[in-house]
């Protein structure tokens, strides 16, 4: 793979990986129930959400409780996880999607309210679903340019705004079937938060190496999933036939197929039932090697992959490796190789 898409590290690792779960369960029947007059009107049966996309349940964070409140408690967690003080960690990067401002960044209140050094570069780094994963390509090349010792970085994201603004519209008079097939990968969406510390492995025994990754555009799909808090339109066939395609087009140009085939873990970005076979399958990928978390947190965005990896951690053992394979909006995906 020629340019800069490629890359390889010699001395990063994650130190701590850590998720809070938020306190507040919404289960699809829930949503199916305050549906109940649009399905109806529209001649749809419920149920769509749990038995099409197989969602369960997703959480929403208390009204109290903001996107950066979110991601400072994993961060916090992330911090005495590690056991590495505060004041040596140099940069931290906020890659949640959802933000309530557009200045200033939402990083420097995680970086206030965790009270970190002054020394502490700090910002924010979005990219859809793959903003972590951009986030840990980053604090690696800083790492190894010997530019900081110790990364953090976080992500907090929360759906009872756009869930409700959903829900809201679809219940107008004059929502119809296609104003549900535009809308509906919003009611799949889920909150959560998860923060990790990354640091150089040399300098941490028991540290996990990053040993590298790569990513892929192809941009020319950047209109068939566009969102803000209150609203995001998709068109769900379309997105998950480019996404798999453009999946397939990256595994296919990256490196050694039967090496990566040969892994002890496959953490996939989590979106729903469809999605995630239909990765398994166009990559070829062993079932019982992939765990989901979708079907009782949803589609948590870019917390996807680290609160799945902090779910499965205690399963793994010293030498496992893992690949983390993420697409987000735009489209980009990327693979990212660990060694636990």
């Amino acid at each position: 793979m020629p340019g800069n898409a490629k890359f390889h590290f010699n001395d990063v690792a994650i130190i701590a990986v850590e998720a809070c779960e938020p306190p507040i369960v919404v289960t699809s029947a829930q949503i199916d129930e305050r549906l109940a007059p649009f399905y109806e009107r529209i001649g749809t049966p419920p149920g769509l959400l749990s038995s099409l996309v197989g969602i369960e349940e997703r959480r929403q964070w208390p009204a109290d409780i903001s996107f950066m409140d979110a991601a400072v408690l994993a961060g916090e967690k992330a911090i005495i996880s590690s056991g590495i003080n505060r004041e040596k960690i140099g940069l931290i990067i906020d890659t949640s999607v959802c933000r309530e401002r557009l200045e200033p960044s939402s990083a420097v209140t995680v970086h206030h309210k965790l009270g970190m050094p002054s020394t502490c570069i700090n910002f924010d780094l979005s990219n859809a679903c793959l903003g972590f994963v951009n986030g840990m390509h980053m604090a690696g090349a800083m790492l190894e340019s010997k530019q900081i010792d110790y990364a953090l970085i976080v992500d907090g994201e929360g759906t009872r705004e756009i869930s409700e603004n959903t829900i809201q519209g679809l219940l107008k008079k004059g929502a119809t079937f296609d104003d549900l097939f535009l809308n509906f990968a919003s009611l799949t969406l889920g909150s959560g938060s998860a923060a990790m510390v990354i640091g150089r492995q040399s300098e941490n025994p028991g540290s996990h190496p990053i040993l590298g990754g790569f990513f892929h555009a192809a941009t020319e799909h950047h209109d068939l999933c566009v969102g803000s808090l209150q609203s995001m339109r998709t068109d769900t066939s379309a997105l998950l036939k480019a996404g798999t395609e453009v999946a397939k087009q990256a595994w296919e140009a990256g490196g050694p197929k039967r090496e990566w085939l040969e892994k002890d873990l496959y953490i996939l970005h989590q979106v729903s039932l469809v999605h995630t076979k239909s990765m398994i399958d166009v990559l070829g990928l062993p079932s019982d090697k992939v765990p989901m978390t979708f079907p009782y947190y949803g589609n948590i965005g870019p917390a996807a992959i680290p609160i799945t990896l902090a779910n499965e951690q205690a399963n793994l053992n010293t030498g496992d490796t893992l690949l983390c394979l993420g697409i987000g909006s735009g489209l980009n995906t990327a693979l990212l190789e660990l060694q636990w």
